[in-house]
C-alpha cells in the first residue's frame, strides 16, 4: 500500500501542549490535523522542517479592540489581524465598543462580512450587553462568530455602559454562556473624576483607584451567583480582586494582560506618561507581584492583550484627555515567553493560558488544542531567539508600542491558521484566509 500523502507535513518540531512537550512530526489535511507522529517529510504535498522550532497550539487573544466599524483611524479588522498573526496569534475575539456599537444581529452580520476572507487570523466577535437589547441576547449570543456577551460596568473607549447591578442582573438572566465584563465601579469613577489631575497621568491609578475594580468585582460575583451564571472577568489588576476570584472559581473565570504583568506605577508612567494610560490602570508593584502569584496558584485562566489602539496625537494629548488604551495584540506572545525566560512561568502553563483554556471556556469547536481532526492552528516559536521590539515591527495602524526597545527571549516565526502558512519569519505569506470561529454551543 503506498504511502499516504497529506497537504502538509511538519517533521523535528517539538509539540508543546499544556501537559508536556516531545518532538512530534504532524500531517495536516484539508486544514486539519491528519496524524501526530508515524509521519515523513515526503508524505506531503508540501513540507516544514522545523528543526529547533517549538510549535504551540494557535495563540488565541481573547481581548482585542480593532476598532472597524467606525474609528478606522486608530485601527481595522485587516490591519489589527495583520499585527496578530505577525505576533504569532491565530485567533482573535473582537470586542463590540465600535461605532455603531455591535449591539445588534446586523451590527454581527456586518462585522462577520467585513471580516471573513479579508482578516489574516480566525475570529469571534462579542456582543455588547445593553440595558436594552438584554431580552435579545439568547439569540444573539447564538449568531455565528460570536463568542459572548461583553458588559461595560465602567466606562472606556465607546459609550456601552452598565453600570447598575439592576442592568447587570437583567442581562445575567437571558444570558446562557459566558460572558465578559470590565469590571470598575462606574459610580465610585464618577465621584473621583477630580482626582484626576489635568497634565499628571500618574493620578490615573489614583482616580480609577483599587477600590474601585475591587467593589464592581465583589458586586459582579453576587450578581452572577445569584443568577447561576458564569462569568468572565477581564484585565484584573488587583491582588484583592484576586482574592475575590480565588473563592469563586466555580462561576468565575480569570483574564490578566501581559501590560499588567510587566508594567508597574510609578516606574511605567514615569518613562511612558500618557502612553501608559490604560482601563483599568497600571498599578503599583505590589498588585502586579500578587497577579503572578495567582498565576501561579491556578487562578488565571487566560492570557487577553486588551489590545485598544489609539494614534499617538490622540495618546500625546493632555491627560486626562488622553484617551485609555495600549496595542498588544502582537506583543503578547514575545512578552510571555520572555516571562517564560526569566523562569516566571512554564512552557505548558504559557500553552494552557493562551490556548487550551480558552478552549474549555468558550466550548471551542476546532481551536485550542493540538489533535487529530482539529484546525490545524498552530504557532511556530523559537525559544532561543533574542530580538528587540521595534517599532519597524509594529503593524498595528496606531503604529507605536509601550514596550518598542524591550529585548526579549523567545520570538514568533510563524503563524499557520487552518493549514495557510500565513506568516514565516515576518512575511505575510497567505494574506486573508480569516474565517469566523465556531463554537460548540
Amino acid at each position: 500500500m503506498a504511502d499516504p500523502v497529506y497537504d502538509l507535513t511538519i517533521t523535528n518540531a517539538t509539540l508543546a501542549t499544556h501537559e508536556t512537550s516531545e518532538q512530534v512530526d504532524i500531517a495536516i489535511t484539508d486544514g486539519r490535523i491528519a496524524a501526530l507522529g508515524g509521519v515523513s517529510a515526503g508524505q506531503g504535498r508540501d513540507h516544514i522542517d522545523a528543526t529547533g522550532l517549538t510549535v504551540l497550539p494557535g495563540v488565541i487573544d481573547t481581548q482585542v479592540h480593532f476598532r472597524e466599524p467606525g474609528i478606522e483611524h486608530k485601527e481595522d479588522l485587516q490591519s489589527g489581524s495583520l499585527a496578530a498573526v505577525m505576533g504569532g496569534v491565530t485567533g482573535v475575539f473582537e470586542m463590540p465598543n465600535t461605532k455603531p456599537p455591535t449591539t445588534t444581529a446586523e451590527a454581527v452580520d456586518d462585522k462577520v462580512a467585513r471580516a471573513t476572507n479579508r482578516m489574516h487570523c480566525d475570529f469571534a466577535f462579542y456582543v455588547g450587553g445593553t440595558h436594552e437589547n438584554a431580552a435579545q441576547l439568547p439569540e444573539l449570543e447564538k449568531m455565528t462568530g460570536v463568542c459572548g456577551v461583553k458588559v461595560f460596568m465602567g466606562s472606556s473607549t465607546g459609550n456601552l455602559l452598565v453600570p447598575d447591578d439592576d442592568g447587570v442582573a437583567d442581562i445575567l438572566k437571558f444570558i446562557r454562556r459566558r460572558a465578559a465584563f470590565h469590571s470598575e465601579d462606574e459610580f465610585r469613577l464618577r465621584e473621583r473624576r477630580a482626582l484626576a489631575e489635568t497634565g499628571k497621568v500618574e493620578t490615573h491609578p489614583v482616580w480609577r483607584d483599587a477600590e474601585a475594580a475591587i467593589s464592581s468585582t465583589r458586586r459582579l460575583v453576587k450578581l452572577a451567583r445569584e443568577a447561576g451564571k458564569n462569568i468572565h472577568v477581564l484585565h484584573i489588576s488587583t491582588e484583592e480582586e484576586m482574592q475575590i476570584l480565588a473563592a469563586n472559581r466555580d462561576i468565575a473565570s480569570v483574564e490578566v494582560t501581559p501590560q499588567h504583568l510587566t508594567l508597574a506605577a510609578p516606574e511605567a508612567y514615569e518613562k511612558l506618561g500618557t502612553f501608559a494610560q490604560m482601563n483599568p490602570p497600571i498599578r503599583e508593584a505590589r498588585h502586579r507581584a500578587a497577579l503572578w502569584k495567582a498565576l501561579e496558584q491556578g487562578i488565571v485562566d487566560v492570557i487577553g492583550s486588551d489590545h485598544a489602539p489609539h494614534t499617538r496625537e490622540e495618546k500625546a494629548d493632555t491627560y486626562p484627555h488622553s484617551p485609555a488604551g495600549l496595542p498588544g495584540v502582537q506583543t503578547l506572545l514575545p512578552l510571555m515567553l520572555n516571562h517564560m525566560a526569566e523562569g516566571k512561568l512554564s512552557l505548558s502553563k504559557l500553552v494552557f493560558l493562551t490556548s487550551y483554556r480558552a478552549r474549555s471556556l468558550f466550548n471551542l469547536a476546532d481551536k485550542g488544542e493540538v489533535a487529530i481532526g482539529r484546525h490545524a492552528d498552530l504557532t511556530f516559536v523559537d525559544l532561543a531567539a533574542t530580538r528587540t521590539i521595534e517599532e519597524d515591527w509594529i503593524a498595528s495602524r496606531c503604529g507605536w508600542s509601550p514596550f518598542t526597545g524591550k529585548t526579549v527571549r523567545g520570538w514568533p516565526v510563524g503563524t499557520m491558521v487552518r493549514g495557510h502558512r500565513v506568516m514565516w519569519d515576518g512575511v505575510l505569506e497567505t494574506p486573508e484566509t480569516g474565517q469566523p470561529i465556531a463554537f460548540d454551543i
